[in-house]
């Protein structure tokens, strides 16, 4: 079975940084969750995060840049003001907000994140967020299966990817809890786990082909 081990609640999160995350959020509001580290951030971000406020009827999209995917080395990662700077520059729209709350919150894996912003807003509506490439290697996150517990997911069409995402271990392991596209307006309001696969017009931008075109450059 697909198993990456069970996520710890994060101790810092009591921290005083972690009391200002930069954004309120009222009960009621129907919230998405970008999470990534946008090394660098690209239109392709924005087709996710736009697609996702508008087919699954969401008062905001809170753009969570990550200090450090524990996924990728250091090396690799540029320093979070210049990725929080990028974000901004294409998270576009009143409904649009980019954040270093990770970092506030000392959270290094998204299953922390969402328990802290959960118990931080309660009646607040969550989705996370993803794009289809992450969707095939969601079975390698901390505490994936668990994330798929705490709040419906929205999966968005990416590139290359479609057959991959759509036969991966955490599709598979969660097929009982798809629900159909047509249901994507009322995500928000089910109950976890509860996820859709959103299909439409592809953008073709990368992260990694933007790094390999301005190392050459």
């Amino acid at each position: 079975m697909w198993f990456a081990g069970p996520a710890r609640l994060v101790p810092e999160a009591g921290r005083p940084s972690a009391q200002r995350l930069g954004f309120h959020l009222e009960p009621g509001l129907r919230v998405g969750l970008f999470g990534g580290s946008f090394n660098p951030a690209h239109e392709g971000h924005a087709h996710v995060a736009e697609t996702a406020l508008r087919r699954l009827e969401l008062d905001k999209v809170i753009w969570l840049v990550s200090p450090q995917n524990p996924l990728k080395s250091t090396h690799e990662t540029r320093p979070l003001a210049e990725r929080l700077a990028g974000a901004r520059q294409w998270a576009r729209g009143a409904g649009m907000v980019v954040s270093d709350a990770e970092t506030r919150l000392g959270s290094q894996y998204t299953i922390d994140t969402l328990r802290v912003l959960r118990a931080r807003f309660p009646g607040v509506k969550f989705v996370w967020i993803m794009g289809a490439d992450s969707l095939a290697t969601f079975h390698r996150w901390r505490g994936w299966t668990q994330i798929m517990r705490e709040v419906p997911v929205a999966v968005i069409s990416r590139p290359w990817i479609a057959l991959k995402a759509r036969t991966s271990p955490a599709a598979r392991r969660f097929a009982f809890a798809r629900r159909p596209a047509s249901e994507a307006s009322i995500l928000a309001d089910a109950t976890a786990p509860a996820w859709v696969y959103l299909t439409g017009p592809l953008n073709y931008a990368s992260s990694t082909a933007l790094r390999k075109r301005q190392t050459k450059g």
